[in-house]
């Protein structure tokens, strides 16, 4: 699965946008981490993230998807974080 084709603009029927989200239910399902997990996660991250820049939580995108090593091409679970920053803070700690 090409990350990136799931954000353009070509190849929009809603067949191909069905088939990437049964991808992405399945690398849900194969990575066994469960929602709250995830929630969790994100929560954490925004929390780190907001002591050093005002980021945009609205659009905030964090997914859960399947690449293949770099090492030995085997597929892993990769957590991608789409983050907006706003502006970073000066008064950083």
């Amino acid at each position: 699965m090409d990350l990136f084709n799931v954000f353009s603009k070509k190849n929009k029927n809603s067949k191909n946008i069905a088939k990437e989200r049964l991808k992405l239910v399945l690398v849900h399902d194969r990575s066994d981490l469960s929602p709250k997990f995830l929630e969790m996660v994100k929560g954490d991250m925004i929390r780190v993230i907001e002591e050093y820049a005002e980021i945009d939580e609205e659009g905030l995108d964090i997914k859960l998807t399947r690449m293949k090593r770099e090492s030995d091409d085997m597929p892993v679970s990769a957590l991608v974080a789409n983050i907006p920053i706003i502006k970073m803070k000066d008064n950083i700690k």
